[in-house]
């Protein structure tokens, strides 16, 4: 019974066998790391570095043989500078790749918006040409008035072409139709004259009206 008991089950999965290395936040991790490169690439790192050094030399140096803790060769200093490098060189490639994973999605987020703002402006100069060739067929306000003002001055030209006709109608029509009309009225005059005449002449005394001629 207990080794059934003890008999992995089918349906639960398998506990990972092997040294269970200790978790943390890559996160936080890579912000660490970024600091400690942008710490190490300034001049203050240098200057505080060399400072050191030359301390370390100076005192393993001329000090007495008893407080020197490195003695010449310096090995102990060695090891120092060769476990920093250790260290640095793989904090330094962690940063560069934090900052090319975000230069990466920077370029990407720029490529997007570029070409948004492409088809942006291919749409907005399609509208604008619409514009301009919609433009073209409307009447302008000087197109309006120029077109007024040529309108004007054919109604001015024709009014002095009117006028002018009309003058020499008058100037070469006036004195004949004025002797028209006095011949006109003397003949109208005579003709009432006679027929009165001949009517008062041929009418009986009895009045019983106009006589008839003897042929």
């Amino acid at each position: 019974m207990a080794d059934q008991r003890r008999a992995p089950r089918l349906d639960q999965p398998r506990e990972p066998r092997g040294v269970k290395l200790p978790r943390f936040d890559a996160e936080a991790f890579g912000r660490w790391s970024e600091g400690i490169a942008r710490s190490m690439g300034t001049a203050n790192f240098i200057v505080y570095m060399t400072v050191v050094i030359a301390v370390w030399f100076g005192w393993n140096t001329l000090a007495p043989a008893s407080l020197r803790f490195d003695p010449y060769t310096f090995t102990f200093l060695t090891l120092v500078l060769s476990l920093q490098a250790s260290y640095a060189a793989p904090l330094i490639l962690l940063a560069q790749n934090r900052q090319a994973d975000r230069d990466r999605v920077a370029l990407e987020e720029d490529r997007r918006r570029a070409t948004a703002q492409k088809a942006d402006t291919e749409y907005l100069a399609r509208e604008i040409a619409a514009l301009r060739i919609a433009l073209s067929e409307v009447a302008t306000r000087d197109f309006l008035r120029s077109e007024l003002a040529r309108l004007a001055e054919e109604l001015d030209e024709a009014g002095q072409r009117r006028q002018r006709l009309e003058r020499r109608q008058q100037d070469r029509g006036g004195p004949e139709k004025r002797g028209q009309r006095a011949i006109g009225g003397e003949g109208l005059d005579e003709p009432r004259d006679d027929l009165d005449g001949d009517f008062a002449r041929d009418t009986r005394p009895d009045g019983a009206g106009p006589r008839r001629q003897d042929s």
